[in-house]
């Protein structure tokens, strides 16, 4: 990853989380990253962590679908290079108070925005959308998002499941859910589609990610880079069509790039991760315009 944007003047890394990748860029010679996050509470982690870069990194409270209007505001016009390194963090998933995970025992929150616990969280939570969701509705969501075969099983499962008690925690959602389909050799745990469908749905990031491509490839200077991680297929495939149609965008990378062997043995999370890359062709700049939400 370095290697594809080292040297750039100003790097946006749109999905900062606790500065991971920001590290790697300002160490590469990047010369300032403006790392944007809908978490503070990553924020504050991220520049903590990246306080010895000095004003080399500075910390943006911001979903990235305003990218371009963050960068406005920071006082930068064009940049080098945008990363989005899509999904839920580690530093959300190891937190059960965030409730993400089915594993460990947390509220059914999920939401990314704002501080956990604090009164800038924003938007519905996981609960809102298992306890008052139709049972059609939840079914959609959960095939759409989670691309799960079971889904009104689950649904239907869920529903019953409210009618005698509204459910209120990751470990009562997985329970359910693992009720409702059957065992699945070697396919992991029978609750990860759902959970990962209903974290979609409460975040709307494939909306937020349609609405930011077309702002990434629009503040990028000429030759400059666009490099997308996503972890599952509905990610990847917005993003595909998105550099396809986009004429300002040369795709480097024909097929996504895949974490090697020894990656994926040093971080499990990486297993599933998919890397587009694509270099900005011409200088002139068109207004950005939503890219178009395929599930």
């Amino acid at each position: 990853m370095a290697e594809l944007l080292s040297g750039k003047a100003v790097v946006i890394d749109a999905t900062v989380g606790a500065g991971g990748h920001a590290e790697v860029l300002l160490e590469a010679g990047v010369g300032m990253v403006l790392g944007l996050d809908r978490d503070a509470s990553a924020l504050a982690e991220a520049s903590e962590r990246l306080s010895r870069f000095g004003d080399r990194f500075r910390a943006v409270l911001s979903r990235f679908s305003r990218l371009e209007d963050a960068a406005r505001e920071a006082g930068v016009e064009a940049v080098g290079g945008v990363l989005f390194d899509l999904g839920v963090s580690s530093m959300q998933l190891d937190r059960a108070e965030r409730g993400f995970g089915y594993r460990t025992p947390g509220p059914l929150d999920m939401r990314m925005g704002g501080s956990p616990g604090g009164t800038d969280v924003e938007g519905p939570t996981a609960a809102d959308v298992v306890n008052r969701y139709p049972e059609e509705e939840l079914a959609r969501v959960i095939f759409e998002f989670g691309e799960e075969r079971f889904s009104r099983r689950i649904a239907r499962a869920i529903v019953r499941a409210r009618e005698r008690a509204p459910l209120q925690s990751t470990q009562e959602l997985a329970a359910v859910v693992a009720s409702a389909v059957p065992r699945r050799r070697g396919g992991g745990h029978p609750a990860r589609r759902t959970f990962q469908a209903i974290r979609i749905e409460v975040n709307q990031e494939l909306e937020e990610l349609a609405a930011s491509l077309p702002q990434a490839a629009g503040v990028l200077d000429a030759e400059g880079r666009l490099a997308i991680i996503s972890y599952h297929s509905l990610e990847d495939r917005l993003v595909k069509r998105f550099i396809a149609g986009e004429p300002a965008l040369a795709p480097l990378t024909r097929k996504p790039v895949r974490p090697s062997e020894a990656e994926q043995a040093s971080n499990r999370r990486a297993r599933s991760a998919r890397l587009r890359v694509a270099e900005r062709v011409e200088t002139e700049r068109a207004p950005a315009e939503t890219a178009e939400v395929v599930a």
